[in-house]
């Protein structure tokens, strides 16, 4: 039998510690090893025994958790998940955390906390399953993001946008093209090195990162004040212009439109497909149908196959696309898929992408 995964969980909140331990004890293949109060206790217990993933709060009594998450990425990288609030302070906190090289989030709310724990118990054990698997020497040391799978109901992009006849709607070529992006755990550290390795004359974006909701704009603001381009979390009718790039707000569907001879995106709710919302599929099928051979599709770092069969979609409708490598994949799971369905053109390492992007524009101009 295989080792157990060691965890241990590191929360002021008696409540929270006790609720994710009996969550976790559900998977024989999971072993708390630990629980602390605060992040010296656990220091303290770290030296007893190291775990292989860590849970932390971000507000902390004695050690914050960013100062905590930072000392250990420095010291002994660990795969580290941050449990933080929804709130919009709690958001900011956790976005920091993130920078610091926090894996994936498993949000909570202010009230009804232990309800909610209960509830998202396949949660709490995909995201520490995915945790365990994350290849920490491909993280730029930037920024992640959540991929939590569940036994919710596996909806296809059908829900959302009907299969249709590819680019069938898409003008044959169009000196207007655009890329589109889908990814998930570690996508968020993946997306910086690539959007901040962009011309502020780079082609419009359209991207899927998976995330909850109220993560997605500080993910967006933040990416804005470090890029040469313009970043922001879209809004229905937004325009796909050169320069600019809209990620998918959380717990939204994103789709890509055309109206006269412009992209547009469309926002809309809906249910989950393939257990995200948004999800990289829904966009890269709107992409295939209206941009067909005018866009460059990439499917980066996630776990899962969310957005495979969308990329087939483009790659048979004439666009472009790009799987990223294993090697530099924090989780390679999306890629993979992709790659299996014969969706990709090219697979290339994370460093290589910023440059084909560039290099894509040229060619189509």
């Amino acid at each position: 039998m295989a080792d157990k995964i060691k965890v241990m969980i590191v929360d002021d909140s008696a409540l929270v510690r006790q609720v994710v331990s009996q969550a976790l004890a559900q998977d024989p293949g999971i072993e708390v090893i630990a629980t602390a109060s605060d992040p010296l206790f656990a220091l303290e217990k770290m030296k007893i025994q190291w775990p292989d993933v860590l849970v932390i709060d971000i507000e902390m009594p004695r050690m914050d958790g960013l100062s905590f998450l930072r000392k250990i990425m420095a010291e002994h990288p660990t795969p580290t998940i941050v449990c933080s609030s929804l709130a919009e302070q709690g958001a900011q906190a956790t976005m920091e955390a993130l920078a610091s090289g926090a894996v994936t989030i498993i949000t909570k709310p202010k009230v009804g906390l232990k309800n909610f724990l209960e509830d998202s118990s396949n949660d709490i054990i995909q995201a520490v399953r995915t945790a365990a698997r994350a290849n920490l020497k491909a993280m730029p040391r930037h920024l992640s993001a959540p991929d939590l799978s569940s036994n919710r109901p596996k909806f296809s992009a059908d829900v959302i946008l009907p299969a249709g006849n590819g680019g069938s709607t898409a003008m044959a070529r169009t000196t207007d093209q655009i890329v589109a992006i889908g990814t998930s755990t570690g996508g968020t550290q993946a997306l910086e090195a690539v959007l901040t390795r962009l011309p502020s004359t780079c082609l419009g974006m359209v991207i899927v990162q998976h995330m909850p909701e109220k993560f997605t704009a500080m993910f967006a603001q933040r990416l804005n004040g470090i890029c040469q381009v313009e970043v922001r979390e879209a809004q229905n009718g937004d325009r796909v212009i050169p320069g600019r790039a809209l990620i998918a707000p959380g717990g939204k569907h994103m789709m890509l439109k055309r109206s006269g001879a412009q992209y547009v995106v469309e926002v809309v709710d809906g249910p989950l497909v393939n257990r995200h919302k948004p999800s990289v599929d829904v966009l890269f099928r709107s992409v295939a149908r209206f941009a067909g051979a005018n866009a460059l599709g990439i499917i980066m770092t996630g776990m899962g196959d969310d957005g495979a069969r969308g990329l087939k979609e483009m790659h048979d409708a004439g666009a472009k696309t790009i799987a990223q490598d294993e090697a530099s994949c924090v989780v390679f799971g999306m890629p993979k898929e992709a790659i299996k369905l014969g969706a990709a053109d090219q697979i290339m390492p994370l460093e290589q992408i910023p440059g084909a992007i560039v290099a894509y524009g040229r060619a189509m101009a």
